[in-house]
C-alpha cells in the first residue's frame, strides 16, 4: 500500500515519526508536514503566496503551509500515484468533540477525504503524550481491518487513545463526537512595550461525554473510532427556511 503522512504539530514532532514507522512496516510511506506548528489551523488553504516544498534530511517533505496545504500540494502536485489512505497525526494531545472544527490534524485528513482518499486523523489524548506506541499500534490494527475488509469508498475517521501503555488499552469502541462547553475567557497580558496582547483560553470541560462518546471511551481506556461527514447542512431546517422564504 501507499501511505501519505501528514500533521499538524511540524515534520520534526516525534508523533509524526512514530506513525511513519508504523505504516513503513505495511508498505511505502511519503511524509508532508508543515515546517513549524499549525495546531488549530483547521481547513485552511494558502492562497496569499506560492508554497515552498522542501526535503529534510529524515527524507521527510516540509511546507511553509498549513495541514491542508501539505496534503493538497502533495496529492495534486508531488506525488506520481496517488496514496491508498492519507493519516494524519499522532497529534500531541486530544482532537475530540467540537475540537475536530478547529484540528489542523482532522483538517489534514479531510483534504484527503475530499481528493476522494480514504483518511485517518490520529490523535494521543495527554496533555504531555508519551505512548505514541500505543496509538501506533492502534494504526496497525486498523490497517488489519482493512485488509479483512476494504473500505469501499473513501471514508474519513477520527481517532482518539488515551495516552497509557499498550497493555493498559481496552480496546476500540466506534464512537459518536461529545460536545464541550464554551471555551474559557481569552487571556489579558501586556507585551514588553506594554501593548494589550490576548491569549485564546484553554478549551473548555465536556459536555456531552456520556456513554457513546469520544470523550467516554478515551477517559474508560478506549481509543475512540468517529466515523466523520462533512455535509453541513442542516436538513432538518430546510422546511422551516422554505416557508419563511415563501418558497
Amino acid at each position: 500500500m501507499r501511505f501519505l503522512v501528514s500533521n499538524d504539530d511540524g515534520y520534526f514532532a516525534p508523533g509524526i515519526a512514530a506513525l511513519a514507522e508504523a505504516l513503513s512496516r505495511h508498505g511505502d510511506v511519503t511524509v508532508v508536514a508543515p515546517e513549524r506548528d499549525r495546531s488549530g489551523a483547521s481547513n485552511s488553504l494558502t492562497l496569499d503566496r506560492p508554497l515552498n516544498l522542501r526535503r529534510a534530511p529524515s527524507g521527510y517533505h516540509y511546507v511553509n503551509g498549513t495541514p491542508t496545504d501539505c496534503v493538497h500540494l502533495a496529492v495534486t502536485g508531488l506525488l506520481e500515484n496517488r496514496p491508498d489512505m492519507v493519516f494524519s497525526g499522532i497529534n500531541h494531545g486530544p482532537n475530540m468533540g467540537d475540537d475536530t472544527i478547529y484540528s489542523g490534524t482532522v483538517a489534514a485528513a479531510t483534504e484527503g477525504f475530499l481528493l476522494g482518499i480514504p483518511s485517518v486523523a490520529v490523535s494521543l489524548a495527554g496533555r504531555n503524550p508519551q505512548h505514541f506506541d500505543t496509538a501506533a499500534l492502534v494504526v496497525e490494527h486498523l490497517l488489519e481491518c482493512c485488509r479483512r475488509q476494504p473500505l469501499t469508498g473513501p471514508q474519513l475517521l477520527n481517532v482518539n487513545v488515551p495516552d497509557v501503555p499498550p497493555e493498559a488499552l481496552r480496546g476500540l469502541m466506534t464512537t459518536r463526537l461529545g460536545r464541550r462547553h464554551h471555551a474559557e475567557p481569552v487571556i489579558k497580558a501586556s507585551n514588553p512595550r506594554g501593548d494589550t496582547v490576548y491569549w485564546v483560553g484553554p478549551v473548555g470541560a465536556a459536555q456531552d461525554a456520556t456513554e457513546g462518546t469520544d470523550f467516554w471511551a478515551v477517559a474508560n481506556g478506549y481509543a475512540s473510532v468517529t466515523p466523520l461527514m462533512i455535509d453541513l447542512t442542516a436538513r432538518d431546517q430546510l422546511d422551516g427556511v422554505r416557508t419563511w422564504l415563501g418558497s
